[in-house]
């Protein structure tokens, strides 16, 4: 159990690191000074949270809970979680949509006012620059949130682009929603906890849709998503909002929903099958490699248009050479970087995340294998610290999904 809480310690320290050297590296070690401050700081000392650094920001890794014990209490109860280190942003304009199609995978056009996507910014190679949920407000009005460790690079791609967009004669702006903060409310106690506090009929909201909407009183942007497996919510609420919103959640439900960090966020993304930016994916890993083919529209894959189509469309028609898959294994949980050998002790691929579950209790990661030794079912050994163990591929996710549909 030990291991456990210290891999999942562990995942969070490695994901600081590899998240994006090039742009949050020389912050990961800055002093309690340098690092920026949600507006919930104060609330996550007080509540005993850890501050740990964290893509330039002061982030609460765990409170007085164990790892372990968050982790089960998000999909028995459930989490809030402050995530307003990321960065949401607002397009629009009428050509915003044409405009965000040349930068990102998904169907922009194809999606209905008011929901949303996984999607992924790539490069002119194909790989990924970073992943994003993407909504549709309307025709004109995009709202995205993309990871804070890509916040800079993402940033800069956007506005290099939009320059020349624009040059050209193109009606797209933007506004970066610095004046927000973000909450995430996830397990099955989201929905009924968060009716509390508004009057529309979350009932009829479904996963992947989006409303502006009062919550406690403020305006608020609410989509049905999450980074956890679980049903839940991420809540954009005006700053000057937060503090009271985040304590009226708490209080509605009756302590069953408790403050939850870094640590426990990693290790449900995880059970999850979902990826981590920085581990799972980089700029050399396309999204077919990253079995991520399902976000490529029907018609994005029939007209291409986008950065590296030519690359991806050719790995969807031809099959890609290495693929993501699951693990279940042997010993020590397996570390981002463990060598991946076939039976005959052959190098076939790299651990990139990996840890004790807290829900299944026993090792679990995920990694990338030459295509050909991706089946489920399939042995293989991962090497830890120079011996090797037992492994086998397995389906993601590890933990069921509970997501709300219709």
């Amino acid at each position: 159990m030990r291991g456990g809480l210290w891999q999942l310690g562990q995942s969070i320290t490695r994901r600081l690191a590899q998240a994006d050297k090039k742009t949050i590296g020389r912050r990961c070690f800055a002093s309690d000074a340098d690092l920026k401050k949600t507006v919930l700081y104060d609330f996550h000392v007080v509540n005993g949270g850890k501050m740990v650094p964290f893509a330039g920001w002061s982030m609460p890794i765990q409170y007085k809970d164990s790892i372990m014990d968050s982790t089960v209490n998000c999909r028995e109860n459930g989490s809030l979680f402050d995530v307003s280190h990321m960065c949401g942003l607002s397009l629009k304009g009428k050509d915003t949509i044409p405009f965000l199609e040349k930068l990102v995978i998904a169907d922009v056009a194809g999606l209905a006012p008011g929901t949303g996507s996984l999607t992924v910014f790539t490069n002119e190679k194909g790989g990924a620059i970073d992943d994003s949920v993407v909504t549709k407000v309307t025709n004109d009005h995009i709202y995205l949130v993309v990871n804070a460790g890509c916040r800079d690079k993402d940033l800069a791609h956007i506005e290099e682009h939009m320059k020349s967009f624009k040059s050209k004669g193109g009606d797209v702006s933007w506004h970066i929603h610095d004046e927000r903060s973000l909450l995430a409310l996830q397990g099955p106690l989201a929905a009924p906890v968060l009716q509390y506090l508004t009057k529309d009929d979350l009932s009829k909201m479904y996963f992947g849709e989006f409303r502006v909407l009062d919550i406690n009183g403020a305006p608020c942007f609410l989509t049905r998503t999450g980074y956890t497996g679980e049903d839940g919510f991420e809540i954009s609420v005006p700053s000057e909002n937060a503090l009271d919103l985040a304590k009226a959640l708490l209080e509605k439900s009756e302590g069953k929903i408790r403050l939850t960090g870094l640590g426990a966020r990693d290790s449900l993304r995880l059970e999850a099958g979902l990826c981590l930016y920085g581990n799972d994916m980089e700029q050399h890993i396309t999204p077919v490699e990253a079995g991520l083919t399902w976000a490529i529209g029907k018609r994005r894959r029939a007209e291409g248009g986008f950065l590296g189509a030519e690359v991806i469309l050719k790995q969807i028609e031809e099959g890609p050479k290495i693929r993501r898959v699951g693990f279940f294994s042997s010993g020590p949980p397996p570390r981002s970087h463990s060598e991946i050998q076939d039976s005959n002790g052959q190098n076939i691929g790299e651990i990139t995340s990996g840890g004790f579950s807290p829900c299944l209790k026993k090792n679990i990661a995920m990694g990338y294998v030459k295509t050909g030794n991706h089946k489920a079912g399939t042995n293989v050994k991962i090497v830890i610290r120079g011996k090797s163990y037992d492994g086998v591929v397995t389906k993601m996710p590890f933990v069921p999904t509970k997501y709300y549909k219709p």
